[in-house]
């Protein structure tokens, strides 16, 4: 129900300023607000959530993902705090590849640890920690500096990362490594990456960066 809500909202936006052979739309956020009391739709408690939502965890409804012609697709990007922009992108979407080796690694996770991690995210961040997998994935030293990063980038307002690990090379360069963790439903889109990116540019220099993108998956790959 609320998946449908919050596409009649996004749908609404759309139709509102799309024209054909438009390749992007601005809006405000405020906008959801005046599209709700028009079409009489009652507002989740976090307004942030309905672009949360297409951002990073469904899919944009079909009525305007028709719109995009082959091999593109639309994308929700952050302009400012409170702008966002409908943009026209070649479809990019981040997702395990099945042709790649299985590496088997003892999970050194401490139990009670995966007791009581609170969703499919939390344990992956936490397997991630103790086992090393950020340090044998890129060959670096690495270390957590800070999980659930909340920073503002000019030009895209706020934006979180779920960890953000320092590695050291053999030669003593040093790295900054975002890594973005889903669950097994979870999808992984460009706007997470290209918003790593950028946090890199912008907060850490003089590090080279390199983002990560980790997916949840079953035992039987």
């Amino acid at each position: 129900m609320g998946t449908n809500r919050y596409s009649r909202l996004i749908e609404a936006i759309f139709n509102q300023y799309y024209e054909n052979g438009k390749t992007e739309i601005q809006f405000k956020r405020t906008e959801l607000v005046i599209q709700a009391k028009a079409l009489n739709i009652k507002l989740p408690k976090n307004l942030g959530d309905v672009l949360y939502s297409f951002r990073y965890r469904t899919q944009l409804p079909e009525s305007i993902t028709s719109k995009a012609p082959k091999g593109y697709e639309w994308i929700i990007r952050a302009a400012f705090s409170v702008q966002y922009r409908l943009s026209l992108v070649k479809k990019s979407r981040i997702i395990p590849s099945e042709i790649l080796a299985e590496t088997k690694i003892p999970d050194a996770t401490p139990g009670v640890i995966t007791k009581y991690a609170s969703n499919d995210e939390q344990a992956l961040l936490s397997k991630l920690r103790y086992n090393r997998l950020i340090d044998i994935f890129t060959r670096l030293t690495c270390y957590s500096l800070q999980n659930h990063y909340r920073t503002t980038v000019s030009g895209m307002g706020q934006v979180e990362i779920d960890e953000i690990y320092i590695g050291i090379d053999k030669r003593g360069a040093h790295y900054v490594l975002p890594v973005q963790a889903k669950g097994k439903t979870d999808q992984i889109g460009i706007v997470q990456i290209e918003q790593d990116i950028a946090v890199c540019d912008e907060k850490f220099p003089n590090l080279i960066s390199r983002s990560i993108a980790v997916q949840l998956m079953d035992d039987n790959l």
